[in-house]
């Protein structure tokens, strides 16, 4: 009998066979007893086109409503080619310490201000608002609004003079409209006065044919002119009653019912092109939704969600605060117990990623799709030195790779952008993009040279491609974006340079991001950062190329390279530096931790393979704190569930579920009344970094096994999950009880080597594999080491539990499903 069908077969002696998990249901609803008074109190939906803030008042209900492609401006990249010639001499300025007149001379060419001829990246805008102006002449009694997000609707009910009301509204997936009904358990009781506005220069407001018309034009913004042109239709399908109208407002008087369909399109064909009708698309969409009533259009539209969001289950364990009001459950969080609130927070990023990142649509920016100012902070634009990236943390791992398409083909489109700047800045071949783009896809610098000489940004979208490739095992997508892959290889081959202390290949000018290492001055050489994404890019183009048999010679020439890029060091004092020389300071609390990306959302620093740099990681990550910005600490939650500490992930995750706003009115990173995530301001990277994290506590697979429970805190000792993703194309559900799984299900889409590391042995005692076969090709152990195939006992550092291993052989589409006696 093969090793690897033997261990089947003890396996199932000792674990017997169950159904599928049974998850009982969870109140997965965001719900209030009062209206939003602010933004940050509405609730949001979307479809990944369209998005809308529903704040739930009775007086006057508000939609605020976004379409994805309203930005300011127009095609054209942002290229400032005037710092080309003096990079030799920004360069010999960083090489002899003068990193102040580098940087000094850097600005020169690349100021602070876009100024008149060049921008630094356009703003995402708002279309407008839908007022609903409803009669009150009593007090409004029983009232309830709801976030739904295992149905992603939204729901308004309240009593009112003896009449209860209701309203629900939909972002639909199937129809691409909005759509709103509004009923009342008395015929003839809904009256009210339907309008708009726009905060955009000059909106066109109109009634026609019953209907309600918005239009206009996104802002002009620096070197650019705004033209993005925006239409929205607001239908409104009467049953009972009267309806009136005047220039600008349509009335309703004593319905029995009202249906609004909200239809908006724009120009925006793709970034290169805006020669599209606006006035048609939302015409066309409106005209096909419009035939179809509100409960036909809600259950196409449950229907198209659940086929993502009920993927994955999550139960943490429920008390009774899960009873209360979600703004009280969130100012109670740090000092209750409320576990089942964490599992909430995470299908909220699940719903959110689902509800702004669909296929076919751009790619979710700073707010993801929702956004109520024509000058958001940081433009609402694609933060790509983090933000981005976070973004999209969860899409595999919580089985929404299809919500990772958008981000995919944002990378095409800047590998098209990028060939401009890493030709006319750096004079390489290949493609790079900076710290910032935006919907016309811009590559260059912007902020000037302490925030934007960077030009790693595609070497870490990049990374989502390889990712995406590891999960799923897609050769046909990585034959697709084997160019890009290359292309960011070339940029490197090209542009790295020998720096002259150790001889080592180094990234020159680049940053540690928006750090500074000595006062005022971020720009330098090798830093930490740069060499991983610099030793990620190569190890990616060189396993494709391997995968694919193509341009062996290439690939042979970057391997030649790699052992020259500069290592990863540790500090003097026990650090993991942050740069090229030893300029840590332990009472810095920057809330970026990119030296850190080696160890999430790399692989690179494993607490096996690399204990000393896996040491250093945690010395750093202490120094540096907890409580930060939002998003911050949603990265800090993924770095505790790596370094295997689920205590101090927990309590990073209460630190983030804090309110944002303090007794004094001031605001600190954390969560706002609606669950968005508070940089402060908002800003969603939060939100999904969290979720990642939550889901990275439960199931690790990037250290050459799929490790079980990695990072369990001791407050959910009980729980399960189910449909979490691992690399090498495993789909796994998970019971466990007192810290220890009692069910198991295993599901292989690929087939191949499915290798188990756990803290407890899974058949009742210790198993250990004398040699297990290698993983799959698009199976990668860092650093091309050996994979591990025995227990692992305490390497390197005490704190480290023992773990127990098991390599079995699966069939494609084999389901393994196990039960412990």
């Amino acid at each position: 009998m093969k090793l690897s069908n033997y261990i089947k077969y003890l396996l199932v002696c000792t674990f017997i066979a169950s159904n599928a998990i049974a998850q009982p249901p969870n109140p997965l609803k965001i719900w209030y007893q009062s209206p939003a008074n602010i933004w940050e109190e509405a609730l949001p939906i979307g479809n990944g086109r369209l998005g809308a803030m529903v704040y739930g008042g009775t007086e006057t209900e508000v939609l605020q409503l976004n379409e994805e492609t309203v930005w300011s401006g127009e095609p054209g990249n942002n290229i400032l080619s005037g710092v080309k010639p003096y990079l030799p001499a920004i360069r010999k300025l960083i090489f002899e310490g003068k990193y102040e007149e580098a940087q000094e001379l850097a600005n020169q060419y690349l100021p602070r201000s876009a100024g008149a001829e060049n921008n630094y990246g356009m703003r995402y805008q708002p279309v407008g608002k839908l007022n609903i102006a409803f009669p009150i002449n009593a007090k409004v009694e029983h009232y309830y609004r709801e976030l739904d997000i295992a149905n992603a609707t939204t729901t308004v009910t309240y009593q009112l003079n003896g009449v209860h009301f209701k309203r629900e509204t939909i972002a639909s997936l199937s129809d691409d409209i909005i759509a709103m009904e509004i009923t009342a358990d008395k015929p003839g009781s809904i009256s009210c006065v339907l309008s708009m506005n726009s905060p955009h220069a000059a909106p066109k407001i109109a009634v026609q044919d019953q209907s309600l018309f918005l239009s206009g034009s996104s802002g002009d913004y620096e070197s650019k002119k705004g033209k993005v042109h925006f239409a929205a239709i607001v239908k409104p399908e009467v049953s009972g009653g009267k309806l009136t109208q005047t220039d600008t407002s349509i009335t309703i008087t004593k319905a029995d019912k009202l249906v609004l369909y909200i239809s908006i399109g724009t120009n925006f064909i793709n970034y290169k092109d805006i020669s599209g009708d606006a006035e048609k698309k939302a015409a066309s969409l409106l005209k096909a939704a419009q035939g179809k009533d509100f409960e036909g259009l809600k259950q196409a539209h449950i229907f198209q969600y659940k086929r993502y969001f009920d993927r994955v289950k999550l139960d943490l364990g429920s008390t009774p605060a899960a009873q209360k009001p979600t703004n009280v459950r969130l100012a109670e969080f740090h000092q209750g117990h409320d576990p089942q609130l964490v599992a909430l927070y995470f299908q909220f990023g699940r719903y959110l990623l689902i509800s702004s990142s669909q296929p076919g649509t751009q790619a979710a920016n700073l707010q993801g799709i929702w956004n109520d100012k024509v000058a958001p902070p940081w433009d609402s634009k694609y933060t790509v030195n983090i933000n981005t990236e976070m973004n999209y943390w969860p899409a595999e791992v919580t089985n929404l790779s299809a919500m990772h398409e958008p981000l995919f083909d944002l990378i095409k489109d800047i590998s098209e952008t990028g060939q401009q700047s890493a030709t006319e800045i750096y004079g390489a071949r290949g493609w790079n993009i900076h710290h910032n783009t935006d919907i016309w896809r811009i590559s260059g610098v912007v902020d000037g040279a302490f925030y934007g000489l960077w030009p790693n940004g595609g070497a870490w979208l990049s990374q989502h491609l390889w990712q995406h490739y590891l999960f799923t095992g897609d050769l046909d997508f990585l034959r697709k974006y084997y160019p890009v892959l290359k292309g960011a290889a070339l940029f490197y081959k090209d542009v790295l340079q020998k720096e002259p202390e150790h001889g080592w290949l180094v990234v020159c000018p680049s940053m540690s991001p928006e750090n500074s290492h000595h006062p005022k001055v971020s720009i330098g050489a090798g830093n930490t950062m740069d060499n991983q994404l610099v030793f990620d890019v190569f190890t990616n183009f060189i396993t494709a190329s391997a995968i694919l048999n193509q341009e062996k010679l290439l690939a042979d020439s970057l391997s030649a390279m790699m052992p020259a890029l500069a290592p990863m060091q540790i500090g003097n004092w026990g650090q993991l530096q942050e740069w090229l020389h030893d300029w840590d300071k332990q009472g810095d609390k920057h809330r970026h931790v990119s030296h850190l990306y080696g160890l999430y959302p790399s692989n690179q620093i494993s607490p096996y393979q690399t204990p000393a740099l896996f040491a250093a990681a945690k010395t750093s990550l202490l120094a540096r704190g907890d409580e930060s910005t939002g998003w911050s600490m949603g990265w800090k939650v993924n770095l505790w569930a790596r370094l295997l500490d689920g205590d101090h992930a927990l309590k990073l995750i209460t630190d983030q579920l804090t309110p944002s706003k303090q007794p004094d009115g001031t605001e600190k990173g954390g969560t706002y009344p609606n669950l968005f995530d508070a940089h402060p301001p908002f800003q969603i990277d939060g939100n999904f970094g969290c979720t990642a994290g939550i889901a990275e506590m439960l199931l690790q697979s990037h250290d050459g096994a799929i490790h079980l429970l990695p990072a369990l805190p001791e407050a959910w000792q009980d729980g399960e999950v189910s449909g979490l993703k691992a690399r090498g194309g495993f789909e796994l559900d998970l019971r466990w009880k007192a810290g220890e799984i009692e069910a198991m299900t295993i599901k292989s889409e690929l087939g191949g080597n499915c290798r188990l590391r756990s803290y407890v042995p899974l058949m009742g005692a210790g198993l250990k594999i004398a040699a297990g076969e290698n993983p799959n090709p698009f199976y990668q152990t860092p650093s091309g080491l050996p994979p591990l195939n025995h227990a692992v006992e305490k390497v390197g550092n005490p704190n480290l539990r023992k773990v127990y291993e098991y390599d079995l052989e699966m069939e494609k589409g084999e389901v393994i499903r196990l039960h412990k006696r």
